[in-house]
């Protein structure tokens, strides 16, 4: 799938190609990269759909991969070595998130997507291990992720953490969501990985 991406689960693996620049496959002067957030937030949307990201970067001719595109690898890199438990290895939840942010489809429908928002969130597991990644930071520092609120989902949740944060959060589970409170300072600066522990 060329700079396309599935809207919702798809039961078997997949793979979308997308580049590094929103315009180009290739090098040129011109080439302007996509921000580190938005790559992030595409490689977890994409996981959390069942599929898999191939990221095209664009080298001159020397083959030597320009700074701005290395400077992209380091902060993924960086974000990856925090919270990559979520990731590597994890398998998609019974439903892939929530938000307000519906992602485009069809060939080449990246390219008319501006990205997601504070209220976007993507789930992922590993073994009984529920992830919910906060692709923004909430402006009042609350989270409201409404797919776990007891009217949906009735299973308790004991603790609530966040990677790279010391110490459990504090949170509340109402009828029509799971509230979470975030701590005053972020751990990484991009999407923001909650464990949800039952």
């Amino acid at each position: 799938m060329e700079r396309n991406r599935m809207p919702k689960i798809y039961p078997d693996p997949w793979l979308t190609d997308n580049s590094i620049s929103k315009k180009l496959w290739i090098w040129s002067t011109e080439l302007v990269c996509y921000p580190t957030n938005n790559l992030v937030d595409d490689l977890v949307d994409i996981v959390s759909k069942n599929g898999c990201l191939l990221l095209n970067l664009a080298p001159p001719p020397d083959g030597t991969i320009p700074e701005d595109q290395q400077q992209r690898l380091r902060e993924m890199g960086k974000w990856l070595k925090m919270n990559g438990e979520a990731i590597y290895e994890s398998r998609p939840w019974l439903i892939y998130g929530e938000g307000p942010t519906e992602t485009k489809v069809g060939h080449l429908a990246d390219m008319q997507f501006d990205g997601f928002g504070n209220e976007d969130i993507r789930f992922t597991t590993k073994g009984e291990q529920l992830y919910a990644i906060a692709l923004g930071w909430p402006e009042d520092g609350t989270l409201e992720i409404k797919s776990l609120g007891g009217a949906r989902y009735n299973t308790d949740i004991e603790s609530v953490e966040m990677i790279g944060h010391k110490g459990e959060l504090k949170f509340e589970k109402t009828r029509d969501a799971l509230v979470v409170h975030f701590p005053e300072e972020k751990p990484c600066e991009h999407a923001f990985v909650l464990k949800l522990n039952r």
